[in-house]
Order: structure tokens, then sequence, then C-alpha cells
């Protein structure tokens, strides 16, 4: 997640620190998260850590569920621009590869592989993690129908899988934003392709 000084003095403490929690992961996983470094990574008072989240769990689970949010809010901008612009599957699927994947291979995408990986060890985090699928599958629905995809509902969590086993080789060979495209497009024009409620060919 790129330094940005300014508007991190300015944001509120609660959103200081789960920047600060996603960083800290993003660089070094989750056992390197602590209250101290967390403190001196947001610039808050090591109180205001405690203050605002109880546990460590506490923590773990609002920055999980903060960054989903905010990957919601950039997607569901994409679907209402494939609607209301009424965009072609390649042009969603160039800009859904360019949301997914970002700019740069940094500790904003390394992050939430950490936090489902520790959500398999610690199962008080599976609620969450789960409730992050869900608005993955939710969102990957709306994009899929506002391209005309029939069943879009039903091939929701496939694309989903794609995208972020895609997004993890990306992540751990360095491979180009346009392997997640070109599968896009291969998934959805597939899909596209078959009637509503017959399997996709394998």
């Amino acid at each position: 997640m790129p330094d940005m000084p300014n508007a991190a003095s300015s944001a509120p403490t609660r959103q200081r620190i789960i920047t600060a929690v996603l960083q800290i992961i993003g660089e070094d996983g989750v056992a390197a998260v602590t209250n101290r470094r967390i403190a001196r990574q947001a610039g808050v008072s090591l109180g205001s850590v405690t203050y605002h989240f109880e546990t460590q769990h506490d923590l773990l689970r609002e920055s999980l569920l903060h960054f989903v949010r905010e990957e919601a809010r950039h997607f569901t901008e994409l679907a209402d621009q494939c609607r209301t612009d009424g965009i072609g599957v390649e042009d969603a699927a160039s800009l859904a590869g360019q949301v997914a994947c970002g700019t740069a291979l940094d500790s904003a995408h390394l992050a939430p592989f950490e936090l489902y990986l520790h959500a398999g060890r610690d199962e008080r985090l599976r609620a969450a993690a789960a409730e992050a699928f869900r608005a993955y599958d939710r969102l990957a629905t709306r994009i899929l129908g506002a391209l005309g995809v029939p069943d879009a509902e039903r091939l929701a969590a496939t694309t989903v899988a794609v995208v972020m086993g895609l997004q993890l080789r990306r992540l751990a060979t360095g491979s180009p934003a346009e392997d997640l495209v070109d599968a896009l497009l291969l998934l959805t024009r597939g899909a596209a392709a078959q009637p509503a409620g017959q399997d996709v060919p394998a």
C-alpha cells in the first residue's frame, strides 16, 4: 500500500490503525502484527490501538473486512460502468484486470492472501473470510449479469476462484496482469456461449 503521510495523518484513528495492520501483514505476515508496531506505523498512541481493538482477532477481522469493502466498492463501480456504458466483454475483462491487479506487486495485494491463509488456521476468522467471499460472489454475479452472461449467479464462484488464483500466481511469479484478462475473457466467452442451465465444458 503506498505511503501517503498527509492522507494517513488526517484519517480517523481507527482507519489509520487498519491501514497500518494491512501494511504490516503485506510486508511481513500476520505474525509481525504487534500493538507497538501498529502504533508506530499508524502514528498513534499504543493506548489508541487497544482502545479501538480489544484483541488481535478483532484487528485481523476488521482489517480483512475493510479490505473487502474497498474491493467491493471498486468492483461495484466496474459493474455500474458495464451496465450504464454498455461496454463489451473485452473492455470489462480489461477493467477487471486493472482493478484486481492494480499497477504494482505491493503489500496491499499480499495482505488479503495472508489473512485468508490465517483464517485456515484460526476458526475465529472463518466467518469474516466467508463474508468476504460472499461479497466477491455477489459482485461477480452483478458484473457477469451486466455483460449478459447466462446463469451469472451459478458461475460467480468460479469467476472469483479464477481471479484470485491468477492474482496469487502473479504475486508469486511476477506474471503480467494480461494473464488474468485472458483467463477472464476465456471464462466469460465460454459462459456466454452456453444456454442457461448447461455446464461449461472443462
